[in-house]
């Protein structure tokens, strides 16, 4: 009998997840997380087995006071032998900051949109380039890795789209730099799968020694679809957020990042090798809304796993009988 694989099946090809909740996903929550129940998530996620989990962010406690821990949350943490442990900085200072907290990577953020930069950061895009060049510097003097987040890559919800050769402007002048990483982002859920595949084939073509990352949200629905696209032109490594918590001030409506136990249990089903225990994954995302206080988006919460078997009705042994009567 003769076989056929689909294209989607993943043939064992290795997919690296990055946990993004902890601070994409918690600085969105008007509730605070208690410190010991984010170092405990954060101990979850690592036992999982996630590549990086970007565990806080060094930004002024008044601008985003559910991070106001970030110090104590670093040190605390139980830290797993190859997994990255990162933080969002967003100037000098916080790298400083979070290096002297022994952050094992440095995420940087700007927008390839000029209207989204200054909404969202307060600086031209120049001015953000020059304050995030310190910060490689910074970095790579201290032996620490930097990866730059690019966010609005694949639309803006003030100007439309986002010129390519501005994009990947961007991306030439942090690769020149020496960052170690550059993550393409959907901030506000705009990408759609055949925009996303034309973007990672050419990213990967023009900077084949760069690792890049992509960043999905949710908002229309199409997470999965452009995580899919993405693989299929090459991409490896997928940022993604427990419970698919987060989202963005500048996106009405917005939902939030891809759901790490979504994407974990799809591409698994596929075959791709995601080295992540997606029972762990989803015992630690079931805790959650406890701690923020509502519902998660996560529909596999709510449904379980594809192949999590559920009792027939109570009446199935009387129905069976009566169909065997007849038969």
């Amino acid at each position: 009998m003769t076989t056929v694989r689909s294209a989607w099946q993943g043939a064992g090809r290795r997919i690296h997840m990055q946990e993004v909740g902890p601070r994409d996903g918690l600085q969105m929550e008007a509730a605070f997380v208690p410190t010991a129940d984010k170092i405990a998530l954060v101990n979850q996620l690592s036992a999982a087995g996630l590549d990086k989990i970007e565990v806080s962010a060094f930004v002024s406690p008044a601008a985003v006071p559910a991070l106001r821990d970030a110090e104590v949350v670093l040190r605390e943490i139980e830290r797993h032998p190859g997994i990255v442990y990162a933080a969002l900085v967003p100037n000098v200072r916080g790298a400083e900051r979070a290096i002297e907290s022994k952050v094992d990577e440095l995420n940087l953020v700007m927008s390839a949109s000029e209207t989204h930069n200054l909404a969202n950061l307060r600086m031209t895009r120049a001015q953000s380039f020059r304050a995030l060049a310190e910060v490689v510097a910074l970095g790579r003097s201290a032996g620490v890795a930097v990866n730059v987040s690019l966010s609005c890559v694949f639309g803006c919800p003030m100007e439309g789209e986002v010129a390519l050769d501005e994009v990947f402007d961007l991306v030439e002048r942090f690769d020149q730099l020496g960052a170690h990483g550059l993550t393409l982002c959907d901030t506000t859920g705009m990408a759609h799968p055949a925009q996303v595949a034309r973007v990672v084939a050419i990213a990967r073509l023009r900077w084949p020694r760069q690792i890049f990352t992509l960043h999905f949200h949710n908002t229309r629905g199409m997470g999965l679809a452009n995580v899919l696209a993405a693989i299929d032109a090459g991409a490896d490594r997928f940022d993604a957020s427990i419970g698919g918590l987060g989202g963005c001030p500048y996106a009405p409506g917005a939902t939030g990042n891809v759901c790490t136990e979504e994407i974990v249990h799809a591409l698994q089903c596929m075959d791709f090798h995601v080295a992540v225990d997606l029972a762990r994954v989803m015992h630690a995302a079931a805790r959650l809304p406890a701690l923020i206080g509502h519902e998660v988006p996560s529909q596999l919460l709510k449904a379980g796993p594809r192949l999590q078997l559920h009792p027939p009705p109570a009446d199935f042994a009387a129905v069976r009988e009566r169909a065997l009567a007849r038969a």
